[in-house]
């Protein structure tokens, strides 16, 4: 007997920082990246907005201004330290930034950058999770799958929404 083959739904959807890829199963968001489809993509794969909505909906809210926070059911595969680290990574704040070594002291693991690095590498939900928010130590721009360019501009978008709303941004997370 064979285990049902679960539909995974997806859509494309445009936004400041380049069009989006969302994929999700009907009850949760499991990914949002920059790019097409991935190579995992099978007959099992159907294109429909709607199972995606409320997630459209919330990156609409956030690109508007109007969203700091994001409140979906998601569900990132990867290893329970990759979950952890990206659980770690929904913590930091709108418009605030911390760097890969203070990410894994918050995870318990201090002296494991790198391997915070990674798992903030593969995080299979961007922007949502925000793993652009974690920046090197010397507070340089650096290592994200989506581009330095795309970092930047999530990070610049964040700060101009505080700028609006007469907010200082956070700074940095210790």
């Amino acid at each position: 007997m064979t285990t049902p083959r679960t539909m995974t739904w997806w859509t494309i959807v445009p936004s400041p920082v380049g069009p989006l890829l969302l994929v999700g199963d009907g009850r949760a968001l499991q990914g949002l990246y920059t790019g097409g489809l991935p190579e995992q993509a099978d007959d099992a794969w159907v294109e429909d907005a709607v199972p995606l909505h409320e997630a459209i909906d919330q990156l609409d809210e956030y690109w508007a201004g109007d969203r700091v926070d994001f409140d979906l059911p998601i569900d990132p595969v990867g290893t329970p330290f990759q979950r952890e680290v990206w659980s770690a990574l929904c913590d930091i704040p709108f418009g605030a930034t911390t760097s890969y070594g203070e990410l894994a002291a918050r995870v318990g693991r201090p002296g494991s950058a790198r391997a915070v690095g990674r798992a903030n590498g593969t995080n299979p939900i961007s922007i949502i999770v925000p793993c652009h928010r974690v920046i090197g130590s010397t507070g340089a721009l650096v290592g994200y799958g989506g581009g330095i360019e795309r970092k930047r501009a999530l990070l610049a978008h964040e700060a101009a929404v505080l700028a609006r709303r007469g907010e200082h941004p956070p700074g940095r997370l210790l």
